[in-house]
């Protein structure tokens, strides 16, 4: 099956991308393994323009069913394999392959772990990466939740709804999240206690969790006992495809792009968390703009690279596109 443009993940940036790949009627498939990315795990969001507020999932359905109806081809799969010959790449998933001229990874990144002992065999057993998931099972119980960046704020005044206390374990000096937020965090008062410049060392349980180690005390002990362990601590772009077709990446581990969204590699495109162009101010209204441009990209590069890929008529010529160091 072939199309003008392949977007690899279905979060913010993909379907932003495929709304505007289906405007400029460029044949366009959609693969995305987890459906909305983060997004659709996110709970309501209210910094989204024009909206005042909405659940994260609904707003993706939203964003999904817009492209739909422009043509664009949405299916949930994870693409295993990216392969290229001259200007035309090859996707795999669910066993089937897919030719395109052109491939915009807007592939997301992946929840940080504390990487301690237990923490896999304990993940879904009181450890956690998700409130919005995972939050409402601890109804009127005691959690702690690790991070110290806005995204854990958010999630603590979203589990606040839930839980009977939550302590909120920082690494650093102090918390850093949108005034809004930290105004929320703030006013629910007694329910949150912060604990700064504490890191858990330990993660106790054989079934379930039990109860953590801390590395400093609290309340005379480093042991606190809690019924769940959620982690915010940021995310690691997903970029091991686009490293297989030799997709630079900047410093930071994140997908190198241009203004434009170009890549190194001529037909190929980044958008999105997996790219680090507004550094660590990651939002869905960004995400979605970064994947105009990238459509926008690629449909500028489609009609200069028409042709069928299985012709094959030409090399790929070098991008032209200067980084700044």
């Amino acid at each position: 099956m072939q199309y003008d443009l392949i977007i690899i993940g279905s979060g913010a940036a993909g379907l932003g991308a495929a709304l505007y790949s289906g405007r400029y009627r460029i044949k366009t498939l959609v693969i995305g393994k987890e459906f909305g990315g983060e997004t659709a795990k996110a709970g309501t969001i209210e910094n989204y323009p024009g909206i005042q507020a909405i659940d994260g999932y609904e707003l993706m359905d939203a964003m999904k069913q817009q492209t739909k109806n422009l043509g664009v081809e949405v299916i949930d799969a994870e693409a295993t394999e990216v392969k290229r010959q001259e200007h035309c790449f090859e996707v795999c998933a669910k066993k089937a392959t897919y030719q395109t001229h052109a491939i915009i990874f807007a592939i997301g990144a992946e929840r940080r772990r504390l990487n301690l002992p237990n923490e896999k065999e304990l993940t879904g057993k009181g450890v956690h990466y998700c409130v919005t998931c995972d939050g409402p099972v601890y109804s009127g119980k005691t959690i702690a939740l690790v991070g110290g960046g806005d995204a854990s704020v958010k999630g603590a005044v979203l589990a606040a709804e839930y839980v009977n206390k939550l302590f909120l374990i920082v690494r650093g000096k102090e918390v850093t999240a949108e005034p809004i937020n930290l105004e929320r965090l703030k006013n629910l008062g007694d329910k949150i206690e912060v604990l700064l410049e504490t890191e858990v060392k330990e993660i106790v349980g054989e079934k379930m969790l039990e109860k953590l180690i801390l590395s400093r005390e609290f309340k005379g002990s480093t042991e606190m006992v809690v019924d769940g362990l959620f982690v915010e601590i940021g995310a690691l772009p997903n970029v091991e495809l686009a490293k297989s077709l030799g997709v630079l990446l900047d410093e930071h581990g994140y997908i190198k792009t241009d203004a434009m969204m170009q890549t190194n590699i001529d037909g190929v495109f980044a958008a999105g968390d997996a790219v680090n162009h507004f550094g660590s101010f990651k939002q869905d209204i960004t995400a979605a703009a970064m994947g105009a441009v990238a459509a926008t990209s690629a449909y500028n590069d489609r009609k200069i690279h028409g042709e069928l890929c299985e012709h094959h008529l030409r090399p790929a010529p070098t991008s032209t596109m200067q980084f700044k160091e």
